[in-house]
This record gives C-alpha cells, sequence and structure tokens, in this order.
C-alpha cells in the first residue's frame, strides 16, 4: 500500500464495473475517500460493499454522462461527502463494434456523447474547485485505440483519439494550477465491455471480443496503475503486447498498417 492517496477524496466514475470498479478497489485498498459513479445503482452497491473491506469512506453518487445538464448539480454533490475531489478518473464509456461506412449518425454521436463531451463536461464541473485551491489530478482512461485505429472501431477510436487532443491541451493550460492530467491507455483487459458494443444501428453487439477475454485483469491493471499515478505520469501505457502498436504507430506506421490488415478484430 502506497500513502499517496491515503484520506484523498477519489471520484471514480465509472465504478460499476471493469477497470472502474478495479480502479476503485485499489484505491480502497490504498485508504482513500471514495465516491463512486454509474448509472447503475445496484452494482455500485456491490462495489462499495467490496471497498468496505478496505475502507469506510465509501459514497455513491448516480451518475449519466450524457447528461450533461445535470453535472454541475452532481459535482457539488460530490464535493459534499468529503470535501473537494482531489482526484477524478475518468473511467465511464462505451464502445463500438461496426464497419465506418455503415454506422448510423445517431450511433457515432451517441459514443461521442458519453465518451468525449460527458466526460468533458464533467470536468469543466470539477475544475473550478481545483483551480481555486491549485491542486488536483484528472485521470483519463482512454485506450491504445486513441492512439491507433483499428477496424470496427471508428466511432470508439474518433472518441478516444479526441479525448487525447482535449487534454493534452487542458494540461499546458492548467500547469499554472499545479494540476495533474494524466491520459492511460489500456490494451486488453478482461472486461465485458464488448457485450454492450453498439453495432452499426445502436443494438449491442452480444459478443465478447476473444483478445479481450484474454487479456490481463482489472485487479493487476489497477495495482499497475497505482504508483504511475502517484509519480504524476502525464501518459501511461498498460496491458500486453498490443500496447507495442502505439511505438509501431509513431515510428513505422505503413508497417502497423500492414499488421492491422492481417489482425483478426471483433
Amino acid at each position: 500500500m502506497s500513502i499517496a492517496f491515503q484520506d484523498k477524496v477519489v471520484w471514480v466514475v465509472g465504478a460499476s464495473s471493469g477497470i472502474g470498479k478495479g480502479i476503485a478497489l485499489e484505491f480502497a485498498r490504498n485508504k482513500a475517500k471514495l465516491i463512486l459513479s454509474a448509472r447503475r445503482i445496484e452494482e455500485l452497491e456491490t462495489v462499495k460493499r467490496e471497498c468496505e473491506f478496505f475502507t469506510t469512506e465509501v459514497e455513491i453518487l448516480p451518475l449519466d454522462l450524457s447528461k450533461e445538464e445535470t453535472h454541475a448539480d452532481v459535482a457539488k454533490k460530490a464535493a459534499s461527502y468529503f470535501g473537494p475531489v482531489d482526484v477524478l478518473v475518468h473511467s465511464g464509456g462505451i464502445t463500438s463494434r461496426s464497419l465506418a461506412h455503415a454506422t448510423k449518425g445517431d450511433v457515432d454521436r451517441r459514443v461521442m456523447d458519453v465518451n468525449f463531451f460527458g466526460v468533458i463536461s464533467l470536468t469543466r464541473a470539477v475544475l473550478p474547485s481545483m483551480m481555486e485551491r491549485k491542486k488536483g489530478h484528472i485521470v483519463v482512461i482512454t485506450s491504445v485505440v486513441g492512439k491507433i485505429g483499428t477496424q470496427l472501431r471508428s466511432a470508439y477510436a474518433a472518441s478516444k483519439h479526441a479525448l487525447h487532443g482535449w487534454f493534452d491541451s487542458l494540461r499546458v493550460e492548467l500547469d499554472p494550477y499545479n494540476i495533474d492530467v494524466t491520459l492511460v491507455c489500456p490494451g486488453f483487459i478482461a472486461t465485458e465491455l464488448t457485450m454492450n458494443a453498439l453495432t452499426e444501428d445502436g443494438t449491442p453487439l452480444k459478443q465478447m471480443n476473444q483478445a479481450q477475454v484474454n487479456g490481463m485483469s482489472t485487479e493487476v491493471f489497477a495495482e499497475k496503475l497505482l504508483p504511475k499515478l502517484a509519480a504524476r505520469k502525464q501518459e501511461i501505457a498498460i496491458g500486453g503486447k498490443e500496447i507495442a502498436a502505439i511505438y509501431v504507430k509513431r515510428f513505422f506506421p505503413g508497417l502497423l498498417h500492414k499488421i492491422l490488415l492481417r489482425t483478426k478484430v471483433t
């Protein structure tokens, strides 16, 4: 256990399952004061009970990222539990699996509304208290696909690329306020995210990506993540060999294109 996050107020968005749940549990082990948010209250209650094995300071705060008009009030509610938020973790989002040319425009917009516009809206609601105190940390879970694009993930990749552009700009603007911004790029992590992936008409895929099934556990991911957050890293990539694609893209983009053409994707 590290003391870096002990007694820090940590708000985890998307805490009901998957990576968000794993991160919440790891912060609980590190004795943070936790606020857990997502749409699914029953699942949040389960996560809260698991977190309470490690800390008694856990609160649930229902949140829908797509309802931007509620974000200011939700942020005020978050601050009422333990005081101003020290660390805001964005792990909420949706994914998609469809061919770019066949995808309906409202599916693209739905993915962007949740993964991008919802995230930056909530960030804006939390930033004033951080800027006033001149301290804070914003952690954004993006994806390896936030650095590269693969087949069937056009909307998802676009939303994650957008996060990198917006938060890279924000980081520079916040430097005078001593506020850290960390972008986290997971590789294949063993979650059920793809089960609810949106297809071209918006219906769920209801199929698991085998690479994700065989991916790193959320527990291991979170264990690797927190020390890097404590070190105030600006960008973090965690996963298996798929992480190498980020560097191949940077130095050998033509080679990566050929590799992706031969890669089976779901």
